[in-house]
């Protein structure tokens, strides 16, 4: 294994600044920006690490945590033929994610699988408005994403594509283990590439080897991914074979898992990490790679170079403290994005935004219904009056009495002597 990758790895999963008194930015300078990296921060049940790796002119990766009060979110974009879709997705699947949460009042598998539709949705939409009048070129622009939420002691991934998300997590004699959470969607693995030509009985070319690399239409290596258009829909077409089926999806592969204490972290890449290492050459990285680190080799590689090594890198490693996760306890929320210094506030307060709700009831009393037993002041009671409170108010209309008949009429005494 290469050391300069050996020591990307690190860098995104070892405690940087505790060790050798570096601080978050990019590495090589701002004329030769190799490697972006964050040391490590907090997030609602332990820390977390990120770094992003640069081989295009142009990086399509994009990356995204969001360490919230009530759980971390964790998203990865892998692009191709462009950025526009990873930086799309970048900008809208939380924000989708965290508006569906709101609605329904948690997270779960269902949640997930509207966003990423949501976020599709957008997309292509603007490919529509864009495709006759701006840039046809957009229809070819597409990318993979991997999410990832850890919400109440419950760990959520999501995935389109080849990222990939690995647990690190130790059984006997503290032994370290890798389990990979997702399902790659590539065109590679024999299983993937039977179930499209299931889907397609009457495309003979549906899937393809092509320079001893198995592609869907001899075009793409992904099976799933946002956006690609041009592989979704007729009218964005780039060829004139005309298209007769959608032949790559948006759909993504759900699981999720309730985090036990062997569970020591998880690792969310894209896919050229993955082409470099396994899954247990990463998570032995992650567990035992010493903590003094040099980064003199990144310098030697020019980047038209390094483009023979390896894809775009982004790498996020989610660290899990279960005394944090036990006692619950709340973290400044912030949201951190690859190749940014600075940081905003995070949006990821799903239960604070329906206690908001709550209070905003309780210091509104006017809007709520009246109860029976509680009459507002501004609309009075409808009960019937008692007969006592109709004696009070109205005049009685019974006949008078004899004594009273007798008070009324003159007595023959009375009469004389007024005569």
């Amino acid at each position: 294994m290469v050391s300069w990758l050996d020591r990307t790895v690190s860098a995104c999963c070892q405690p940087l600044g505790r060790y050798v008194g570096l601080s978050s930015g990019v590495l090589g300078g701002e004329d030769y920006p190799l490697l972006w990296y964050r040391d490590l921060e907090k997030h609602s049940c332990g820390e977390f690490s990120f770094a992003v790796v640069q081989a295009n002119q142009v990086c399509e990766d994009y990356g995204h945590v969001e360490p919230g009060r009530e759980g971390t979110f964790v998203g990865v974009y892998d692009g191709h033929g462009g950025l526009d879709a990873s930086r799309f997705a970048c900008d809208n699947l939380s924000r989708h994610l965290i508006t569906l949460a709101r609605e329904k009042g948690t997270i779960d598998e269902e949640v997930l699988n509207n966003a990423f539709a949501a976020t599709e949705d957008g997309f292509l939409s603007i490919v529509e408005r864009e495709f006759h009048i701006l840039d046809p070129g957009i229809a070819s622009t597409g990318c993979c994403c991997l999410v990832g939420v850890i919400w109440k002691r419950t760990l959520y991934v999501a995935n389109l594509g080849d990222c990939r998300a690995v647990l690190g997590h130790t059984g006997r004699f503290n032994r370290i283990f890798a389990e990979q959470l997702t399902n790659d969607h590539n065109a590679r693995i024999k299983e993937v590439r039977d179930e499209l030509r299931a889907l397609h009985p009457d495309d003979s070319n549906i899937v393809s080897c092509v320079r001893r690399t198995w592609r869907v239409k001899s075009i793409i290596q992904v099976t799933r991914a946002i956006g690609d258009a041009f592989l979704k829909k007729p009218e964005f077409a780039l060829s004139a074979i005309p298209l007769r089926r959608p032949v790559l999806r948006a759909d993504p592969s759900v699981c999720s898992r309730n985090l036990q204490p062997c569970d020591r972290f998880v690792i969310f890449a894209s896919d050229g990490l993955w082409d470099l290492l396994s899954n247990e050459e990463a998570v032995q990285i992650v567990h035992t790679y010493p903590r003094q680190l040099k980064y003199g080799d990144l310098m030697n590689y020019d980047k038209g170079v390094r483009r023979a090594f390896h894809d775009d890198i982004t790498v996020v490693v989610i660290f899990i403290d279960h005394e944090m996760l036990n006692d619950e306890l709340t973290v400044p929320g912030m949201s951190v994005r690859g190749f940014v210094d600075t940081h905003r506030p995070s949006d990821f307060n799903i239960e604070q935004e329906v206690a908001t709700e709550s209070e905003l009831t309780e210091t509104n009393p006017t809007e709520t219904e009246p109860t029976e037993t509680e009459p507002t002041e501004t609309e009075p009671t409808e009960t019937e009056p008692t007969e006592t409170e109709l004696t009070e108010t109205e005049p009685t209309e019974t006949e008078p009495t004899e004594t009273e008949l007798t008070e009324t009429e003159p007595t023959e005494t009375e009469l004389t002597e007024t005569v």
